[in-house]
């Protein structure tokens, strides 16, 4: 059996796969961020192959893999802020910091969050549920 990771056969895999729940186009994940939002990854079957991110707020599938196998909310131990429009929903995962916060209003949280970013003591590849940078996932402010 090849090992997806270290093989780079990941790589040959597309970059994005239609959700089998909703019919929509979604970005690659690495595994190793499915990993570490799973609940016990290590009682599951997670075979080496491609896995996407599923953001819609409106599909139940947060992960889904090449061969159709699909993970909802239920079966990880982060909330997705992606998925909801909640106050409490996390924003920025290595940071902490939430859509209700005073200081997102004001501009601070999210100059934060860049100011983290150019100094690369963030880890959005394996905190943030999408693989990505949660600067994305912030409000358009109208500065």
């Amino acid at each position: 059996m090849s090992d997806c990771c270290s093989t780079n056969t990941c790589s040959a895999s597309p970059k994005k796969a239609v959700c089998p729940v909703n019919g929509q186009s979604y970005h690659r994940v690495e595994r190793k961020t499915l990993l570490h939002h799973l609940r016990k990854p290590w009682q599951l079957e997670l075979p080496q192959q491609a896995y996407y991110f599923c953001d819609s707020p409106d599909c139940d599938v947060v992960y889904f893999g090449q061969d159709q196998k699909t993970f909802t909310q239920a079966d990880l131990r982060t909330q997705v802020g992606q998925k909801s429009q909640r106050d409490d929903r996390t924003l920025c995962y290595c940071f902490d910091v939430k859509q209700g916060d005073l200081a997102l209003r004001l501009g601070a949280a999210r100059n934060f969050v860049i100011d983290q970013t150019r100094d690369s003591t963030c880890d959005c590849e394996i905190r943030n549920p999408s693989g990505r940078c949660c600067l994305k996932d912030f409000p358009k402010t109208s500065a």
